[in-house]
């Protein structure tokens, strides 16, 4: 016999007794003046960690399918991947928006209740701190590396330490991108024919370079060395996440982008630059947010407040070296053509 479901009622579900009931502000306990807007600050707060927690949920899920040892990029599990990064993209600007609402509260509501709440302090989102670690922000890469956990729980701490160790997306995007064949693949490119003028070499690499440096104007001939400095493994810094070859297959992406098999990894590449940009613009918001409500006081977790905000802004940047690749971009007009072998495995098969 088949068993009935049990019947699910909207507030059963969604548990809304423990929800509705998870405001407390420390105004309205006895003894105290109630704080209008301390019910606002709480629940945009706690809104805040509730998309912290789906955002983490689907980044979990794009390491999981990165981390798989055949990941069929011919397969659904690669669109799956870029829908997912493509939802954090869009939570991430619902949580740049909500600032707008904590913002319709003056400098003076917020006073009405700051001193209550030391030490509490958004510094303390261990949730938020497990995210970039996730992402791929190392201990190194931090503002702050001697009290950025100083004030959370020894549970919380561990957490976001055993975060640290794991596979990261950005390392998990280095191993895919190594793996791809279209430039290591020496029978693709037996018919190519390079535009460069540089006989001594037929790589499609070398070639593009030497396309690229002749694109500099004289104020960029820096770019030069910059190049060999990204893209040649001689040249590798204990500092990068992305390897020389990652690099390369990463730039032949953008570069061809047009071709059906490098659509969706250039949606990806994408879509982490929007993660980043979202990350970067909620930061700033927050920032200038603080120095309207507070200035330049402390936070009232002893950080620096908005000075704190600011120095971290301009440091965790997850995909920094994503972004770069565009600085070695050509007109599209004067690209290489690619040789048919080539672009055959990078159509649609019929």
């Amino acid at each position: 016999m088949l068993m009935k479901n049990a019947t699910v009622h909207y507030s059963e579900y969604l548990q809304l007794d423990k929800i509705l009931g998870a405001q407390q502000p420390e105004s309205f306990k006895p003894g105290q003046s109630p704080a209008h807007d301390e019910m606002l600050f709480i629940i945009i707060h706690q809104t805040y960690e509730l998309w912290f927690k789906q955002i983490q949920f689907e980044v979990d899920a794009v390491i999981a399918t990165l981390s798989k040892p055949t990941l069929d990029d011919n397969s659904a599990e690669l669109q799956t991947v870029v829908h997912r990064l493509q939802r954090t993209v869009t939570i991430l600007k619902v949580l740049v928006q909500q600032i707008d609402i904590i913002e319709t509260m003056t400098p003076m509501d917020f006073l009405d209740f700051r001193d209550m709440l030391r030490p509490a302090s958004g510094f303390q989102s261990w949730q938020f701190k497990k995210l970039e670690a996730t992402l791929g922000l190392q201990f190194e890469q931090r503002h702050g590396q001697e009290y950025y956990t100083s004030q959370l729980k020894d549970s919380e701490v561990t957490i976001i330490k055993e975060a640290e160790k794991s596979e990261s997306v950005i390392s998990l995007l280095n191993t895919w991108l190594e793996r791809m064949p279209f430039l290591a693949e020496e029978t693709l490119w037996i018919n190519y024919k390079q535009v460069s003028g540089n006989n001594q070499s037929l790589n499609f690499f070398t070639d593009y370079e030497h396309l690229y440096l002749g694109s500099l104007a004289d104020a960029e001939k820096n770019n030069a060395a910059f190049f060999k400095q990204i893209f040649y493994d001689s040249a590798i810094n204990a500092n990068r996440q992305l390897t020389a070859k990652a690099c390369r297959n990463a730039l032949f992406i953008l570069l061809y982008r047009g071709y059906p098999m490098l659509e969706l990894p250039f949606q990806l590449l994408e879509s982490l630059l929007a993660i980043d940009n979202q990350l970067g613009n909620w930061r700033h918001r927050h920032m200038t947010m603080v120095q309207r409500m507070i200035g330049t006081r402390i936070g009232t977790g002893g950080s620096s407040g908005a000075g704190y905000l600011k120095a971290a802004m301009e440091k965790h940047s997850i995909f920094k070296e994503i972004a770069q690749l565009n600085s070695f971009l050509i007109d599209r007009r004067k690209l290489p053509i690619l040789p048919k072998e080539l672009t055959s495995k990078l159509g649609y098969s019929f």
